[in-house]
């Protein structure tokens, strides 16, 4: 189970956005510079987690997110694309060998289109995970 302390910023009815420094995981990542969730430089991460212990603003918390729901998104968002393109361009060469279509652009534009199949797949699957709670972090416990 990932842990991070913050501070309560913002307080919805089942929900609460915490503010956290960056971790050194985030230091040594390459995309950083650009990561949504770190506010492209700054200093701090703000998350949306469930507030399942009541905190108000400018608590001090922790927040806790399970590992084994981190790697199934992860699996999620950077395999399945790459198995979907691997997927298109060997049924691609397969279907043009059958109907004698030029085997590369065949497996080409098959590949391509498993491919945008796939981030369509991860895009509503991560809308769909996103609203289970093992998929959200949650605010563990109020520090003093």
């Amino acid at each position: 189970m990932a842990t991070e302390d913050g501070i309560v910023t913002k307080v919805n009815s089942s929900t609460a956005w915490v503010k956290c420094n960056k971790c050194a995981a985030c230091e040594s990542c390459t995309a950083k510079g650009f990561c949504d969730t770190t506010g492209g430089g700054s200093d701090d991460v703000e998350v949306e987690a469930i507030n399942a212990v009541r905190a108000k603003i400018d608590d001090r918390v922790t927040i806790s997110f399970e590992t084994s729901s981190l790697l199934k998104v992860s699996f999620l968002v950077y395999m399945i694309p790459v198995l979907s393109l691997i997927l298109g361009v060997v049924i691609g060469d397969k279907v043009a060998g059958i109907f004698n279509y030029d085997r590369s652009i065949f497996s080409i534009l098959a590949g391509f289109l498993f491919l945008v199949v796939a981030f369509f797949f991860v895009k509503v699957k991560g809308k769909e995970l996103s609203k289970k709670d093992a998929y959200q972090p949650k605010i563990i416990r109020v520090l003093k």
